[in-house]
């Protein structure tokens, strides 16, 4: 380095984990203080100097900007024939929400996020849609964080109706079949005195009415741990919870009849049915017809399976076997069960009538991902959002009645995508497993290149293949884009899940190397030109990656990383990643696994290291930005190091949710700009 880091003090501070003492001489880096806020601003600068100064930084800005620079769509939700779609026309911060009447409609303004502030760091985050099609509530954050207030708007006018359910998170709104109203869930006020985002609720809010006095739908003060997502079938006769604790993939589904129908078992103090009340599997609903209802499930099939249940009898079938490829979500369209399944981590279509046979394949364009998908029972059209690395978004109509698929909207992103290609290899773990990797690069590109490799591996979220702006301008550079497929994923399935988590977390970080050592010896890349990416549980990835083989990589990236093992659990959103982390406090063996690993606390003060750029946001009240304090302040106290350790923050940010199109673009430049530089 040829400048000195910004000075970080140290603190005596020590805690005991079952009799083991363990230091922390940054703690005083996880509040808030004038101290922390200085070093915080010395850090920003100091990166923000750095990454400035990159050759080339500015041509990489300008291209990125330029592929940016392109029409996209989300697909469209309908209710009572008026739809409603997001609307990019390319360099917005944020979508436009548009209204049309019938499919073939002329679109109208009806929601411009941009116009809530001057830098386009407020974004409306989920929409929910009254079924008279009326009315929409959408959820608004600020900055990135996870806290939302809810908004009413009229459909017809685009005016709000003033209605408001402030201080949400990770909540949604169900509207009541007469449009009155809406379900909706959330945690107590801080003035209750609870603990942070524990004991969530369920309530009822009627139009015109204050927040105060929405009605208390449900609530489980016994379990503080549960949260809900409320759904209601399609005929409005039934409430139906899907009940979760924190990440863990299982969950469970409560049901109330409103209408008076029978409900095996007898009801719990609110009037709901514990149907399924044992956190031994994932039950998600998809569909109902009267008292039969159509779930998804992991129960007896880890890969998934659909069965209906008559839940006035209690009688279960099987209606769609667990096969080969895992089921990664399902719905009901034209009548008919559509199921995304995942074969080799990228997705696959297949349409099944109501009794389980299977009609047809929908033919997808090549290896990439369904994003999203939107059509009804009712509906005779089947809405995909497709993408792949060189295909950007593109809106596919499935027609279910005569099988047809055609193009809704179009996407096509200023570059050229026909001297590009998109492959899959398999690399092999030491205990032989087979780890796909896609690699995207320039036809023609003969290796050694510059390599970025990406990776996740957690807490059951498939790594497919979706499209980056940003990655297009590394791929003209002359790069290598290398996506992994690592256990604790849900690519294969619950088992391949489980194989990456808890007590076998160490596991994801060697899958990393052994397909880092598989492109080094297939003449992909060299370890000097092989750069590490992921964020959030991928940083996590990333950093520990580094401290356990700094010799493989030549330059790392960590985003938004959890580094702190034996603390992460006691900050904001921490407390749900327990089921996949554990517990330091409560488990001797599983703090003794994470200690192993924690990249706070195996920083080598003799170690040498490649570049490692650390970026965090200031509101990413997700993974709070102390872990990227702590182990950036760590890192750069290892003398012996020459290679610079940056920690860039993000002002007006947060974990990533809606993040203006501006700050994605700078960012990406610092990114990817870091990785060219130091890779060659």
């Amino acid at each position: 380095m040829s400048q000195p880091y910004p000075v970080t003090r140290r603190i005596d501070h020590q805690d005991t984990y079952h009799g083991i003492v363990v230091s922390d001489p940054y703690r005083w880096l996880e509040g808030e203080s004038e101290e922390i806020a200085g070093w915080v601003a010395a850090q920003s600068d100091f990166a923000a100097s750095y990454l400035a100064d990159i050759p080339g930084r500015s041509a990489l800005v300008k291209r990125m900007t330029e592929v940016w620079d392109f029409p996209r769509w989300s697909v469209p939700t309908g209710r009572a024939g008026i739809y409603v779609f997001g609307y990019n026309d390319g360099l917005a911060d944020q979508p436009i929400l548009y209204r049309q009447v019938g499919l073939d409609g002329e679109p109208e303004l009806l929601l411009d996020p941009n116009t809530y502030s001057d830098d386009g760091a407020v974004a409306v985050t989920g929409t929910y849609m009254s079924e008279d099609g009326k009315h929409l509530a959408f959820n608004v954050a600020v900055g990135g964080s996870d806290r939302m207030d809810m908004h009413v708007l009229e459909v017809a006018t685009g005016e709000e109706t003033g209605d408001l359910i402030d201080g949400m998170r990770f909540g949604n709104a169900e509207w009541s079949a007469d449009g009155l109203g809406f379900y909706y869930p959330r945690y107590p006020d801080a003035d209750e005195g609870l603990p942070e985002q524990t004991n969530m609720r369920v309530f009822y809010h009627r139009l015109g009415t204050a927040r105060s006095e929405d009605a208390l739908v449900y609530e489980r003060p016994d379990l503080p741990g549960l949260g809900f997502f409320p759904e209601l079938t399609d005929d409005g006769k039934y409430l139906v919870l899907t009940c979760w604790d924190g990440t863990a993939s299982q969950t469970r589904l409560y049901i109330k009849p409103l209408a008076g129908d029978p409900v095996v078992g007898d009801p719990d103090p609110f009037g709901f049915h514990r149907v399924f009340d044992e956190f031994d599997a994932a039950y998600g609903l998809i569909h109902s017809q009267g008292s039969r209802f159509f779930i998804q499930t992991t129960k007896d099939a880890p890969r998934s399976k659909i069965i209906a249940v008559d839940v006035a009898t209690g009688v279960s079938e099987e209606i769609v076997a667990e096969a080969d490829d895992p089921l990664e979500g399902s719905g009901v369209v034209g009548g008919h069960l559509v199921a995304n399944y995942l074969r080799d981590a990228y997705s696959r279509l297949a349409i099944f009538d109501l009794a389980g046979k299977h009609v047809r394949d929908i033919s997808l364009p090549e290896m990439g991902s369904v994003a999203e998908m939107a059509g009804r029972a009712e509906d005779d059209d089947l809405f995909v959002n497709f993408q792949s690395h060189l295909d950007p978004p593109t809106i596919l109509r499935h027609n279910v009645p005569s099988g047809e698929t055609t193009t809704f909207h179009a996407a096509e992103a200023p570059f050229d995508r026909a001297g590009f290609e998109t492959r899959q290899v398999l690399a092999t773990a030491d205990d032989g497993t087979k780890l796909p990797i896609f690699l995207t690069h320039r036809k023609g590109l003969e290796g050694p290149a510059p390599t970025v490799m990406y990776g996740y591996g957690g807490f059951n979220i498939a790594v497919t293949p979706t499209f980056s702006p940003a990655r297009i301008a590394l791929l003209e550079a002359g790069a290598v884009f290398a996506s992994t497929v690592l256990r604790g994923g849900s690519e294969f399935g619950e088992n391949w899940h489980e194989a990456g988590m808890l007590t076998r977390k160490q596991r994801v970080f060697d899958d990393f190397a052994q397909c880092g050592e598989f492109l080094i010896e297939s003449g992909v890349t060299t370890s000097e030109q092989l750069g590490i990416f992921g964020g959030s549980n991928g940083g996590l990835l990333t950093a520990v990656s580094v401290l356990q083989r700094p010799e493989l990589f030549g330059a790392v990236v960590s985003a938004v990383p959890v580094t702190d093992m034996l603390r992460f659990h006691h900050f904001t959103a921490g407390r749900y990643w327990t089921p996949e982390y554990g517990d330091a406090d409560e488990d001797a063996e599983l703090f003794a696994a994470m200690l192993a690993y924690s990249p706070l606390h195996n920083v080598d003060p003799a170690g040498e290291y490649p570049p490692i750029l650390i970026t965090t946001a200031e509101f990413d009240d997700r993974v709070v930005p102390m872990h990227s304090f702590k182990w950036g302040a760590a890192m750069q106290a290892v003398e012996s190091n020459r290679s610079p350790v940056l920690i860039r923050i993000e002002r007006r940010a947060g974990h990533g949710l809606g993040k203006p199109t501006s700050k994605q673009i700078e960012e990406a430049a610092d990114i990817y700009g870091f990785f060219l530089h130091h890779l060659g």
